[in-house]
């Protein structure tokens, strides 16, 4: 595995609480990275060589600006491309966000890109102000927007491990929960491949402010407050992951049939598969199904 890219997630806590949320983000949530935190994973990444980006994401991470101006600051004198992934709900006018924006770009901030779809709400367009914003300032911006939640999403073109920018929604997360309601279902057979994520070998990693290092969120290959980055990039074996491995041989439906899961006769996607199965496996793998964050759980 040759990691090229860090994405933080400064935080889970984040100021909505948004139906498709991968990462159950909420203003319920709670624990943000410290300075000493992120100079540690910065140290890591450069004692492991191949990091070349760090992207700072959430949650919400412009909900502490201090602390996202430091990570913005000290990764760009480091040497690391930054950009930063966010909802844009500071930018009240273009002239606010672009005085949030600035310090972030003098920092050395290369690009941010900013949710602006109905899942987050058009209404007021603060998302607009922020793209706004940062094409007033020369600052590379691009707009997320996610579809509306019709059903199965078709990975076809989609190059597994790229940064999501926009498309469907995948049904994981919160969305499991409370979007598939009334979709249509494909048999649950025939989600036999990961189609989205790289688990081989990922070019970029999540790193949670409890340490958790994950391939997919929820999907953990280790904890960087317990073992050194270079460590856990250097023993990483995907077919021996009691997750990974099987996601390989046979994507979810082989997760649910070596495990032995009950399962419904069909889902919206083969990330609603996965994350029930996931549910359904976390007792018997704590350590590498976690934290409790992303699987609903508000108190970690």
């Amino acid at each position: 595995m040759e990691l090229s890219g860090l994405h933080f997630l400064l935080t889970y806590k984040c100021t909505y609480e948004c139906d498709h949320c991968f990462v159950w983000g909420s203003p319920d949530q709670s624990g943000v990275f410290t300075l000493a935190q992120l100079e540690d994973v910065f140290q890591q990444a450069l004692d492991l060589g191949t990091v070349r980006e760090m992207y700072f994401e959430g949650g919400e991470p412009f909900l502490y600006h201090p602390i996202l101006l430091h990570a913005v600051a000290r990764a760009h004198a480091l040497g690391f491309w930054t950009g930063i992934v966010s909802n844009g709900y500071w930018a009240t006018t273009v002239d606010d966000a672009a005085a949030w924006l600035r310090p972030l770009m003098e920092a050395g901030l290369d690009s941010i890109d900013v949710s602006r779809d109905e899942l987050h709400g058009l209404e007021p367009d603060t998302a607009g102000n922020a793209v706004a914003a940062a094409e007033r300032l020369s600052l590379e911006v691009s707009p997320i927007a996610i579809e509306a939640p019709t059903g199965y999403c078709d990975p076809a073109g989609f190059e597994p491990g790229a940064p999501i920018t926009g498309g469907g929604v995948r049904y994981r997360g919160r969305a499991a929960e409370n979007l598939v309601e009334g979709l249509p279902r494909l048999a649950w057979e025939s989600f036999d491949t990961c189609p989205w994520e790289n688990l081989t070998d990922p070019g970029r990693v999540h790193v949670d402010p409890l340490g958790y290092l994950h391939l997919c969120q929820g999907v953990v290959i280790g904890n960087l407050f317990e073992n050194p980055l270079k460590e856990i990039v250097a023993a990483y074996d995907p077919a021996a992951h009691p997750v990974v491995g099987p996601l390989l041989e046979g994507g979810p439906v082989e997760l649910v049939r070596r495990y032995g899961l009950a399962h419904e006769e069909g889902y919206v996607d083969a990330c609603h598969l996965c994350y029930r199965a996931r549910v359904a496996l976390r007792e018997r793998f704590p350590e590498v199904l976690a934290p409790g964050n992303v699987y609903g759980e508000m108190s970690e």
